[in-house]
């Protein structure tokens, strides 16, 4: 079912929390909305369930407005950052409260319950409670609880934050596969870039109550709309300098770098910002006016690569990332190599991109 969000708004007294939300979540799609705490994710994430009143707007399942049912009625279900698990209860009677509160058979509630059970691997797991479980485990059975009911739309508001890394991996593949299996609509609420970029089919990039851009994972990480999605997006972050355009180059200091295709009308003449990611950078002993030179001020070692940063000038330093078995060390002066074809250009007035699309 397509979730449809049309002018939303929501302030709290005189504070504006979103402003002016239009997006399509298309049905059994995997959406995702990312930003840093305060964005307005989850109060958004929490209107779409009914949990919070809209100020303005309407939110649509399919053709259907929805803005004044109760939760109850909107066949939605809902995984908590804290998971809500009732600890008087057994995992099994927590599975099937849900259906249990809608006055199901209980028949029909034991064999939903045993068919999630097993889904999840939990089933060995029906007799405990949540206390004598682990983190992993009540994740899974937060899901469960959610699962027995085949809602239309799968909210979820960062259930993954409070495991550690190496759980929070597997989870994220599960989580992915739990969507396929349900063949619902998944809204996902997280601050966390990786998640977002592994298990979405589309993204929203919120900032200050604002959906700065809505595309696919490879949309926002190689085309980003503005400063604020290049800077948030990729890892390590992206490098941002600031210079003028000139033609078809950019102008910083005594170095001319070469620049692709920009949207002529904006850019000619204007002050801009231009952002490089790491890994588009390479390292040169010499170099010309398409190169930056600068001297090594930090190596550090990342597994199957280094990450090098670079001092360009007395306020300004940029990193570049390298293979490991790079020899380069600390204080060494280098060349910072760039490919017209990776660099990214944004107004510095707008913060907008002026790439021709």
């Amino acid at each position: 079912m397509d979730v449809k969000l049309q002018r939303i708004n929501k302030s709290f007294g005189s504070v504006s929390i979103l402003k002016d939300v239009d997006l399509v979540f298309p049905s059994h799609k995997f959406v995702t909305l990312l930003g840093p705490s305060g964005c307005g994710k989850t109060t958004l994430l929490r209107m779409i369930a009914g949990l919070e009143e809209i100020s303005a707007g309407s939110i649509l399942f399919g053709d259907r407005e929805i803005n004044k049912l109760a939760p109850r009625d909107r066949n939605i279900a809902m995984v908590f950052q804290s998971y809500a698990l009732y600890p008087q209860m057994t995992v099994r009677r927590n599975l099937g409260y849900g259906l249990r509160v809608r006055k199901t058979p209980e028949s029909e509630i034991a064999s939903a319950v045993e068919r999630v059970a097993r889904i999840l691997e939990i089933d060995h797991l029906l007799d405990r409670k949540p206390a004598q479980l682990s983190g992993g485990q009540r994740q899974r059975v937060a899901l469960g609880r959610a699962m027995v009911r085949k809602p239309d739309i799968f909210l979820m508001d960062e259930p993954l934050s409070n495991l550690d890394a190496k759980l929070r991996v597997t989870m994220r593949g599960e989580l992915r596969r739990f969507h396929l299996d349900l063949n619902a609509t998944t809204v996902y609420v997280t601050h966390d870039q990786l998640e977002a970029m592994t298990m979405s089919d589309l993204i929203a990039v919120m900032h200050k109550g604002v959906v700065q851009q809505f595309g696919t994972p490879e949309d926002v990480y190689k085309r980003p709309a503005n400063l604020f999605v290049a800077g948030f997006i990729g890892s390590p972050p992206m490098n941002f300098l600031e210079g003028d355009v000139e033609g078809s180059r950019f102008k910083i200091g005594e170095a001319a770098l070469p620049l692709p295709p920009l949207n002529s009308a904006k850019a000619s003449g204007s002050a801009a910002v231009i952002g490089v990611r790491p890994q588009d950078l390479s390292l040169m002993e010499s170099g010309g006016p398409d190169a930056l030179a600068g001297r090594v001020s930090l190596v550090e070692l990342l597994g199957s690569e280094k990450l090098v940063e670079v001092q360009i000038s007395d306020r300004k330093r940029i990193s570049v990332q390298v293979r490991a078995d790079s020899q380069v060390g600390l204080g060494e002066n280098v060349h910072v190599g760039f490919d017209a074809q990776s660099i990214h250009v944004f107004d510095k007035q707008t913060e907008q991109s002026l790439l021709a699309r």
